[in-house]
């Protein structure tokens, strides 16, 4: 009888010490498991880096595509504001044909141009200090987008412009433009307009790859599924959760 008790008084004492050790495992399990999910400064900094690689190469190699400006309602260059009652009053002359082509090449030259994009942004990416990587990770939803327009706008209208340039030289453009602007210029009692079109199709460029670069920023912030690295994931967790508090 006495051994039996001595039996169970040590199955009882090795029952709670392995209930403890299983207990103190199951602690430091979710005590990693929760370091883990709290990236560091390094992970912050390469996963914000890895996202906007991602977002700005995305919205150059669509804009760059043949057609990615054109058939793009959002970013669709169209004749300058100031010769839009010219180009009314051209269509109504029977000279439809003409402001197509002004529009088709005015595009396909931007497209021309946007290939020039990566290389820039990711300079930018490459020069970011730890101050503007925590400003954006925990910025407004378009923060990203802000600061590539403070710090990359002034290079890529320097690269984009000679671009653009050969661009609506080579497919006719600049014909095509100057004629347009040549005809109107010629109807009585008009105010003139300027035939030089390529300032206006740098800028309409570089405004267009930003509308791009913003929807890219606004799917990684809100949609998981954009999500699709193991880094990416943690830090923008990190961040729904920063934001949240």
């Amino acid at each position: 009888m006495r051994a039996r008790i001595l039996s169970l008084t040590a199955l009882l004492v090795f029952i709670t010490l392995t209930s403890c050790d299983t207990l103190n495992q199951v602690t430091n399990a979710a005590s990693a498991t929760s370091a883990q999910k709290t990236p560091t400064t390094f992970e912050i900094g390469n996963g914000l880096k890895q996202a906007l690689e991602i977002g700005t190469g995305k919205s150059s190699d669509k804009l760059s595509a043949v057609d990615g400006f054109l058939k793009n309602a959002e970013v669709k260059i169209l004749f300058p504001p100031e010769a839009q009652k010219a180009e009314r009053t051209l269509r109504d002359i029977g000279l439809g044909s003409l402001c197509d082509n002004v529009i088709t090449s005015l595009n396909h030259a931007a497209e021309d141009a946007a290939v020039k994009a990566k290389p820039i942004f990711i300079g930018a990416i490459k020069q970011m200090t730890l101050q503007d990587v925590t400003n954006i990770l925990l910025g407004s939803q378009d923060a990203a987008t802000q600061y590539f327009k403070r710090t990359t706008t002034i290079q890529l209208a320097s690269q984009f412009r000679p671009v653009i340039q050969t661009s609506l030289n080579k497919v006719g453009a600049t014909k095509y433009y100057t004629d347009a602007a040549q005809a109107y210029n010629k109807v009585p009692f008009v105010s003139k307009i300027n035939p030089d079109i390529t300032d206006y199709v740098t800028q309409k460029a570089i405004d267009g790859l930003f509308v791009e670069i913003a929807k890219e920023e606004l799917n990684i912030r809100q949609n998981l599924g954009a999500r699709t690295t193991p880094l990416l994931q943690k830090v923008f967790s990190f961040a729904d959760k920063q934001m949240k508090k």
